[in-house]
């Protein structure tokens, strides 16, 4: 168990380590400095741009980036229904599976577009080789459209004026280029050396040990693996995601898909602090997330170490923690490390079921969830703490009578309007979809196996992880028929353009407002001070919105077992 707890607290230190040089790196990229991959991409970037016709030099105000943002997703969107579909007759189908119901491709092609990769098939049975391609492409263009995204609002941040925001496409293309592709391609390597299949053969086939002959799908799937977790995606291969052997075969690959599922939101913090050349501010937005983190990581690991009380006192040892729907390969401690970074982050991959988590457990996974504004995910993560931040900025100017501003910029009735939209917007979508899902038990009891307080856990999860953008799923609840995935296709399209919107819309307007220099009376925006306001903020909107559920909940089961 030592063993175990040490490799948690090694990757997360790597990562952390590793987070600084690489968020230097992402800085330049953005920032159009050279970099040692400039002769590699630029001639592949340039033909890609002279091809399409897109000026990549063409500045964008705030509103045309959105434009452009919306229009190519929308257009990604009908390409997915079509291939997800269709893909019966289309090639690269060895193994002959169907295409997809108009309700599932609707919320598939929904949930890769918008970085979620909530599955409501199980990969090997219910795709294409084709569809697997076409949903890997998705998870570096959404992952890289958050990421541009973001950079929008640096540039905002750092620039005087409005029009002069860069280029979307640019912005995104260089996302994909030089950072998620480049990064992929290592850890794809690392995997495939490792046993993942990397292949475009059908299934094969094995002798169980029971003597019978079995298929064993394979496919593009160290590829696949490694763009699901660098681009904060999740979206598994295989029904099982990476408790599976062949997504993940090791305690190496192990460490490797945890490092590589936080190493772009932790580095995009970093690279905030390079590109603004406030490195201050940088290191206070990562303590207030990490914070937040270990709030939520150690009492779970500590809980799924400790085991299920339950069966303890059925006389079962509980030395090795509470195995249910964990790999005996990684262990409780590394199960519930990666059960918070996965929901912290938004990537949703799994590699234990949370579904078999502890009570508590499944309430600080849904707590990661909720608050969504810890690391997050590619890009969105900063954008989801920039409201918070305009938020705790409004209260403080409030308190000492000053007129909030924010780097040298008022905030004012406009901004704070957005701010309170995308903020209330979160917890409007969570409980009015769980609220309905419980008032109609005619339409959604047949997916429901688990009755009780677990049943209402297993349909806030639901909710929870699709506005979250996250993916993950309590699994007994049976989530393929209309109503699943109609609801929950229209909270993922809701809770991901929306949250990217307001921010980028406040950057907009701040960026036309004329420049206030800093005086001594002004609000110091980077001090821990302002941190544990950002702090205070988040827990107070997160506890007023989501207690009341979480005691219907998992606090409720918890005190069943006791």
């Amino acid at each position: 168990m030592n063993t175990e707890i040490l490799g948690v607290i090694a990757v997360y230190a790597t990562t952390i380590l590793m987070a600084v040089p690489f968020g230097k790196y992402i800085a330049s990229v953005y920032a159009s400095e050279k970099t040692l991959l400039d002769p590699v991409f630029n001639p592949l970037e340039n033909s890609f741009f002279r091809i399409s016709g897109i000026d990549r030099k063409a500045e964008m105000n705030w509103k045309q980036h959105l434009s452009a943002m919306l229009t190519i997703n929308f257009v990604w969107f009908l390409l997915g229904m079509f291939v997800l579909m269709n893909q019966g007759w289309l090639p690269l189908n060895p193994d002959g599976n169907p295409g997809q119901t108009a309700d599932l491709a609707f919320n598939t092609s929904i949930s890769f577009v918008v970085n979620c990769n909530l599955q409501h098939y199980s990969g090997e049975s219910g795709i294409s080789y084709l569809s697997q391609l076409f949903l890997m492409f998705l998870q570096f263009v959404s992952a890289a459209t958050g990421m541009a995204a973001a950079v929008v609002l640096f540039i905002a941040l750092k620039q005087k004026a409005a029009g002069k925001l860069g280029n979307f496409y640019n912005l995104m293309l260089i996302s994909c280029t030089r950072i998620l592709l480049p990064v992929s391609i290592v850890v794809a390597g690392i995997l495939a050396f490792n046993g993942t299949p990397m292949t475009l053969e059908g299934k094969g086939s094995m002798i169980s040990m029971q003597g019978d002959t079995v298929g064993v799908s394979t496919g593009p799937v160290a590829a696949f693996v490694a763009i699901k977790h660098l681009g904060t995606n999740g979206g598994g291969f295989y029904g099982t995601n990476s408790a599976h052997p062949l997504e993940n075969p090791n305690y190496m690959t192990n460490m490797v898909e945890m490092l590589s599922q936080m190493i772009i939101p932790l580095a995009m913090i970093f690279a905030l602090g390079f590109f603004l050349k406030r490195k201050k501010m940088a290191r206070m937005i990562f303590g207030v997330m990490t914070l937040g983190f270990l709030l939520l990581c150690v009492p779970t690991i500590v809980w799924e170490v400790q085991g299920n009380p339950a069966i303890a006192r059925m006389g079962i040892d509980m030395g090795a923690g509470a195995m249910e729907g964990k790999e005996v390969r990684f262990g409780s401690a590394a199960s519930g490390f990666w059960s918070i970074a996965t929901t912290v982050i938004s990537t949703g991959s799994v590699n234990a079921m949370h579904d078999s988590t502890m009570p508590l457990s499944g309430m600080m996974q849904l707590l990661s969830m909720m608050t969504n504004a810890f690391y997050g995910g590619c890009g969105v993560g900063i954008l989801n703490f920039f409201i918070f931040i305009i938020l705790a900025v409004f209260i403080s100017g409030l308190m000492v009578g000053r007129t909030p501003e924010f780097l040298g910029k008022k905030i004012e009735g406009r901004e704070m309007k957005i701010a309170m939209i995308v903020a209330l917007l979160h917890p409007l979508l969570i409980l009015a979809g769980t609220a309905l899902a419980a008032a109609f038990p005619e339409i959604t009891a047949a997916g429901l196996n688990n009755p009780g307080f677990h049943g209402f856990s297993e349909m806030l999860y639901e909710y929870t992880s699709s506005a979250a953008n996250n993916g993950s799923g309590f699994e007994g609840l049976g989530d393929n028929n209309p109503w699943w995935n109609i609801t929950t296709g229209f909270v993922l399209l809701l809770s991901r353009f929306i949250p990217i919107i307001g921010p980028i819309a406040i950057a907009g307007l701040l960026a036309d407002k004329k420049y206030i220099p800093e005086s001594a009376g002004t609000l110091r925006t980077d001090s821990a001070t302002f941190g544990m306001m950002v702090m205070a903020v988040i827990v107070i909107i997160t506890a007023l919105s989501f207690f009341p559920s979480l005691t219907l909940g998992p606090i409720a089961e918890y005190f069943s077992i006791r």
